[in-house]
């Protein structure tokens, strides 16, 4: 990126993944509102620039990213100071301190005390993920909908149209659900007439052909190698539904308003689960919190069964094309738990 003469600009950090990026949309959209006439800067990963600029909400991107979600340096700013340094990476000193080390005139940060207002904001450990930032930008006086989570249909076409959308994958193991379940419930939705495509990151080929395998999906249905990030949302944008672990692709769903089933463990559906409404079922087994980055998958997410993702996603899914006839509608097991985002 390149300084703009005369222009003031906000710097915004969270470079984090992709479900991070759009849990914090309805933040960023309340700052874009607050500084219409600044420049928004985003810093995050380099890999999200499409995404992340799909939101319409920020100007340019600020490439930034650690391994293992740490805070980026951000010495590589140019121009002049921020005007607006805001921190939606977290609540600790050392975002705060990358932020502070650039001398914006203002900053924004849960580890900081505001010398406008003379406060910092409360850290809640049980907000939902998108309420969290929200409440964190209202304690400046800058008003965001934790709701306004929609991006616009993308223009690309799909690679599948009205197929159910399986991804198997997530960024740690604690949030993989086995690969021979999500395998049984590809085959049995295939079984009733509808396609079946499976989808995987750049980096879990092995995964996505070994869940296709199982399936016996046919080779156009096996979408490797990650897909590019307009491909991947035209895809989920006019798929049938989409089933998924608790990773960036269920929020992408939700953000194109397409049903989808989520399964959940270790982290509850009340911190990161899609909004409540009909289109979005999120399967959880209640009990402790785990490591949502544990190298093991978390086991209350292994309680989860087939039986119950299928029947999930029936609920969902209208007869296929085949012309079966309509499922039964009603949820059929009594440990399958929809929690609503916590309220303040």
């Amino acid at each position: 990126m390149t300084a703009v003469p005369d222009v003031p600009r906000v710097l915004v950090l969270r470079a984090l993944g992709l479900g991070d990026l759009l849990t914090g949309v309805p933040a960023l959209r309340g700052v874009r509102r607050a500084f219409a006439r600044h420049r928004i800067v985003l810093a995050l990963p380099a890999s999200l620039t499409e995404a992340a600029l799909a939101t319409g909400a920020l100007d340019e991107i600020l490439p930034a990213e650690a391994p293992d979600r740490a805070v980026p340096r951000l010495d590589h700013w140019p121009g002049p100071p921020p005007d607006v340094a805001i921190d939606l990476h977290g609540n600790g000193t050392e975002s705060r301190d990358a932020l502070a080390a650039l001398a914006p005139r203002r900053l924004l940060a849960h580890a900081h005390r505001d010398p406008v207002t003379g406060r910092r904001p409360v850290w809640r450990r049980d907000d939902h993920e998108r309420e969290r930032w929200c409440r964190f930008l209202g304690a400046y006086g800058i008003p965001a909908d934790s709701d306004d989570v929609r991006l616009p249909a993308p223009r690309a076409a799909s690679a599948a149209p009205g197929a159910v959308v399986v991804h198997p994958g997530a960024q740690s193991a604690a949030r993989r659900w086995p690969a021979p379940r999500f395998a049984e419930v590809a085959g049995r939705l295939r079984a009733l007439g509808h396609r079946v495509v499976v989808t995987g990151g750049p980096s879990e080929d092995a995964l996505v052909l070994d869940v296709a395998g199982r399936a016996r999906l046919p080779g156009r249905d096996v979408l490797r190698g990650g897909l590019p990030f307009g491909a991947l949302s035209a895809l989920v944008a006019r798929a049938a539904l989409v089933i998924s672990g608790d990773t960036g692709l269920a929020h992408l769903a939700v953000a194109h308003d397409t049903p989808s089933v989520t399964l959940f463990g270790p982290i509850s559906p009340r911190l990161w689960g899609p909004p409540p409404g009909p289109r979005h079922r999120a399967l959880w087994k209640p009990g402790p919190p785990g490591d949502p980055h544990g190298d093991t998958p978390d086991p209350q997410l292994l309680r989860i069964a087939a039986d119950e993702v299928t029947d999930a996603a029936r609920t969902l899914l209208r007869p296929g094309p085949a012309g079966r006839p309509a499922p039964d509608m009603r949820p059929r097991n009594g440990d399958e738990v929809r929690v609503p985002p916590a309220r303040p």
